[in-house]
């Protein structure tokens, strides 16, 4: 079997175990998806949703975070884990998305990772999410999952991003990643794999 085809089986099986392919992460807006994005680096996505409602009360929008104190960001983030680095790059690609952007986020991979704090993994989010185009989001799920699938051998992000744009049906590549984290959560995890119950083991390499 092909990588392709091993791909294309993967992604019409956790289709079917996972219908709604959904981001876990709480957000009404693009601007809000992207810094529920950035705080959820290194920390939990439930954690996430429960710094945000205050957070997005203080600052609603990139405007107010543009002109945020950097001390009053901290500290309504600080559960999130990393929050001097995360505070200042709130504000700064806030100041940027009105500077730069006219106060929206942007929709392209190439701008978005202009922005302080945003890198492929975030950018491809947005793109996907928000405005419905053609995304990888290379977490560590996807990696993982992925590798086990037999798909490559990377542990680079930006590689393993390019071959999987090359194996994935384009209108499929976004919710196909975020059904391999529900999955990676729930079945294949890090330290074992519950392959007895897996979906995908009848074509998975299981190549760990």
């Amino acid at each position: 079997m092909t990588k392709k085809e091993i791909a294309l089986k993967a992604v019409e099986s956790l289709k079917k175990e996972y219908p709604e392919a959904e981001c876990s992460l709480d957000y009404r807006d693009p601007w809000q998806l992207l810094v529920a994005t950035r705080l959820a680096a290194q920390c939990t996505d439930a954690r996430v949703n429960l710094v945000t409602p205050a957070l997005f009360k203080a600052f609603p929008d990139a405007a107010s975070m543009a002109e945020a104190d950097l001390e009053k960001v901290k500290e309504l983030i600080k559960s999130c884990g990393f929050y001097n680095t995360k505070a200042k790059d709130l504000i700064e690609m806030s100041k940027s998305i009105m500077e730069n952007f006219g106060g929206k986020v942007p929709d392209t991979i190439e701008d978005l990772t202009t922005l302080s704090g945003v890198g492929r993994k975030t950018a491809n989010l947005i793109v996907g999410d928000i405005y419905s185009k053609p995304a990888v989001v290379v977490d560590t799920h996807c990696i993982r999952l992925t590798r086990r699938l037999g798909l490559h051998t990377e542990k680079d992000a930006g590689k393993i991003e390019k071959i999987l744009r090359g194996l994935l049906p384009e209108n499929e590549s976004n919710d196909f990643c975020h059904r391999l984290v529900l999955h990676g959560r729930a079945v294949c995890k890090a330290q074992k794999p519950n392959c007895e119950i897996c979906c995908m083991s009848e074509f998975c390499r299981k190549k760990a």
